[in-house]
């Protein structure tokens, strides 16, 4: 698939006044992606675990315009507020996907959404957002053109929410989704993310992760930003290539079932990722005191118990907990008894390996 094959048809029918509404999951990379090029695409291949509960739910009003011009009229809304400072990321969005959605000026938006997790905090609203807008745009190209494919409605919708957010190409589908050309990976494309079905042992299906939520506040440097300190890093290359190799790597323990392999891999793409920020130039942190000893509390935990408990970070403070489903309880009395506190107001989020995007009912 290439670009082209994206690009929007021409409808003569123009549709009626309504909503389609869609919940789209965060995900939680494995594998790290840090560093881009062109319009949104990966200097490296990644992969994710799909979540559940740490969604996004978006409802796409929309109605007919009476005088048609190339500019798309819209309105967003967060938790039920108007939110004018999302307003220029969603414009740059839809000026990107415009070309490959023919129809967005014959129509006027409002668009609202929610979030079942803190904004703006690490724990991927930008990839959940995007994918559960991108989902509602294609529903109504859909309609329009009924007669498209399932496969090729979700493979365009992950190439849009890429263009938002490039994270966003792996929000659609579950359990383990893939985003980047590898040779190791059929089918995978630097356009959009692939879901990984072949060859992975049940214990992933399954995966835990219980996201302690060190600092609920909004991240000192965007992912964006520091996306950009990655085209002049001194030690950029050589990460592509660490990463690239990793996708071997995790291929092989995602068939064994190797989680002693998985919690060493997993733990260093983590600390990878935040040495990558601060060895920019720029140079900055994302992480907090309380990160850090998070960290050494799991591996202390993990020395005594022989757990297979491990973290993984994304670009935030919070850490994510990975761990298979049979050692829920006991990581649940860890959690309450050694980590809570260094919980901002105790808080944290019990998630786990998802299905995907779900299509919602319409809003009453």
């Amino acid at each position: 698939m290439t670009e082209k094959d994206f690009l929007g048809k021409t409808y003569q029918q123009t549709l009626p006044a309504g909503v389609f509404s869609w919940q789209a999951p965060s995900n939680i990379a494995l594998v790290k992606y840090w560093g881009k090029y062109g319009e949104q695409l990966p200097k490296n291949t990644s992969i994710s675990f799909t979540l559940t509960n740490c969604n996004t739910q978006t409802h796409l009003h929309f109605e007919p315009v009476t005088e048609k011009s190339d500019e798309i009229v819209f309105d967003v809304f967060l938790d039920n507020q108007p939110a004018p400072d999302f307003k220029p990321k969603i414009a740059k969005f839809l000026a990107r996907i415009k070309p490959y959605l023919s129809f967005l000026p014959s129509y006027k938006y409002k668009i609202e959404t929610t979030n079942s997790f803190p904004h703006s905090s690490g724990i991927a609203s930008s990839a959940s957002g995007m994918a559960a807008l991108s989902l509602c745009f294609m529903q109504l190209e859909k309609t329009l053109n009924p007669s498209m494919k399932e496969d090729f409605f979700y493979q365009k919708a992950s190439f849009l929410a890429r263009l938002g957010s490039g994270s966003a190409a792996r929000s659609l589908k579950g359990k383990l989704v893939a985003w980047g050309e590898h040779p190791s990976i059929p089918n995978s494309s630097n356009l959009y993310g692939v879901e990984l079905k072949e060859n992975i042992h049940p214990i992933f299906h399954t995966y835990q992760d219980t996201i302690l939520l060190i600092d609920k506040g909004e991240k000192t440097v965007s992912s964006t930003l520091g996306h950009q300190l990655m085209n002049n890093h001194p030690f950029a290359q050589q990460r592509f290539v660490q990463a690239n190799e990793n996708i071997n790597t995790l291929n092989a323990i995602l068939k064994k079932g190797d989680t002693d392999a998985f919690i060493a891999l997993v733990e260093s793409e983590a600390l990878t990722l935040h040495a990558m920020m601060m060895t920019s130039n720029p140079y900055f942190i994302l992480m907090k005191p309380n990160t850090v000893e998070v960290i050494h509390k799991i591996w202390q935990y993990r020395a005594l118990t022989k757990s297979k408990l491990c973290f993984t970070l994304d670009a935030g403070a919070n850490v994510h907990l990975l761990y298979p489903e049979n050692e829920k309880e006991e990581i649940l009395h860890f959690i309450n008894k050694e980590l809570v506190g260094y919980c901002q107001n105790g808080h944290y989020i019990c998630d786990a390996v998802g299905e995907g995007a779900i299509k919602l009912n319409l809003p009453t």
